[in-house]
């Protein structure tokens, strides 16, 4: 294979993701961060980011000397080693004002690039950016030496090393053929499905697929709701047609909705998208609707459940919070529709005592300012008029459910993931409320 000199700017999930995985192909690859702490970790070879497998490449790729980490773009592009072949921006994009991505980081790398970008180099857009960002970059750099490719990513926060070197499709546009063909040759030895197109269609199928999985999501929600009021069970639903090979059966599994670093952005930047192409993409909208809609549906089974009516009073109710990060094997609490249930919780009067496995009481985190924060589950269940969970970690399952009901002040449970066993729970003398199915009432 071909040995590419590789620059990765950006640390966080997709850039550390991207270049420790490259470099474990067997490329040459810098990775450059504007903060210097983190720097300083990353050449120990610390990671702070919880993802499975991606501490272990990390330090393959530092004992390798394939991989090393510099202060900034512009340490990166006059590396000793050479100059780059490829520079990857993996920056962040997040959501601006209006739902629109904000580029700002992408435009200053570029800024400070520019003019340090050698001759045939590639400047590769690896972070989830609006249709029409390359074309944008092309126009920043002014560069007709140095082409503009989008390669998006499809990384699941929680395994993205097993998807970067197990893709389903890798996706590379520009309209340049040969630059095109560098890039995908980058990937060569994963062997998966290969798309070549132009830039904007790149752009577009990121935004597609993300759309496409909220909108997923937010079905199976509102079939949910739909099987609590016709007494059907939503996992034999759910297994039902899921076994068409036209549906699938991932993303059906129902919860107090989606959230995370990506899908609130890319619906949010989506309709931004449709919004300037003068299309009223109404689906998209509705799938954003029933996803706010079902934050406050928790909310409302958690209150009918605690005070047994559906317009009782919160205030000054002892909850305990299971769960915080947006999914499990993650510390992610962007966009967390746990946080979100917790908020309107807070809104509500009730007090909010939570333990989260990737969560410590000493953790610096300004989101968790709602909750008291405790590092023991049965802390968080002591006292406690119901319990919640809201984050589908596995440690939940085997908590010892009797010690739990010997500690709460009443054994309620509402399962917003569907991650506990009911019967489990009923012998241990708890009524247990999940989504899209029949309560389970306590054995008296």
């Amino acid at each position: 294979m071909f040995v590419r000199r590789i620059v990765v700017v950006g640390t966080g999930y997709v850039g550390l993701t991207t270049g420790a995985c490259l470099a474990s192909l067997g490329h040459r690859v810098v990775c450059a961060d504007v903060d210097p702490d983190k720097v300083k970790r990353l050449i120990r070879g610390e990671v702070d980011i919880l993802e499975p497998g991606l501490p272990e490449l990390v330090a393959e790729g530092l004992a390798s000397g394939r991989l090393s980490f510099v202060l900034g773009a512009a340490a990166a592009m006059t590396d000793p080693a050479g100059a780059p072949e490829v520079v990857f921006l993996c920056v962040p994009t997040p959501m601006g004002v209006g739902g629109v991505a904000d580029l700002a980081a992408v435009e200053s790398v570029v800024d400070e690039c520019r003019d340090l970008l050698p001759e045939g180099c590639v400047v590769v857009n690896k972070s989830t950016v609006p249709v029409g960002t390359a074309q944008r970059t092309a126009e920043l750099l002014g560069r007709d030496d140095v082409a503009v490719v989008s390669n998006p990513e499809f990384l699941r926060e929680g395994t993205a090393v097993y998807d970067f070197l197990n893709p389903d499709r890798i996706v590379v546009g520009c309209d340049k053929q040969d630059a095109a063909e560098r890039v995908a040759a980058l990937y060569a030895r994963l062997g998966a499905p290969t798309v070549l197109t132009d830039a904007e269609s790149a752009e577009l199928v990121k935004y597609a697929a993300n759309c496409f999985l909220a909108m997923k999501l937010s079905y199976v929600n509102a079939v949910a709701e739909l099987c609590e009021r016709l007494g059907a069970n939503i996992n034999d639903v759910t297994e039902g047609i899921g076994y068409d090979h036209r549906i699938g059966q991932a993303f059906l599994t129902p919860g107090p909705g989606w959230g995370g670093s990506c899908l609130p952005k890319d619906t949010a930047a989506m309709l931004q998208v449709a919004d300037a192409a003068d299309f009223e993409f109404r689906l998209l909208r509705a799938t954003i609707d029933t996803n706010t809609r079902q934050r406050q549906r928790m909310v409302d089974k958690i209150r009918l459940a605690v005070t047994g009516k559906r317009t009782g009073s919160l205030s000054k109710v002892r909850l305990g919070l299971l769960g915080l990060t947006f999914k499990a094997g993650t510390d992610d609490l962007r966009d967390s529709p746990a946080l979100a249930v917790a908020a309107l919780l807070r809104q509500a009067g009730a007090e909010l005592y939570a333990y989260d496995p990737a969560m410590t009481p000493t953790a610096s985190r300004p989101e968790l300012g709602l909750v008291t924060l405790v590092d023991d589950p049965y802390e968080a269940a002591r006292d406690a008029q119901g319990l919640v969970v809201l984050t589908e970690w596995p440690d939940f399952r085997t908590l010892d459910w009797v010690r739990m009901a010997e500690v709460v002040a009443e054994p309620i449970v509402v399962d917003t993931r569907n991650l506990l066993d009911p019967d489990v729970l009923r012998r241990a003398g708890f009524d247990w409320t999940g989504v899209g199915k029949k309560p389970a009432q306590r054995t008296h």
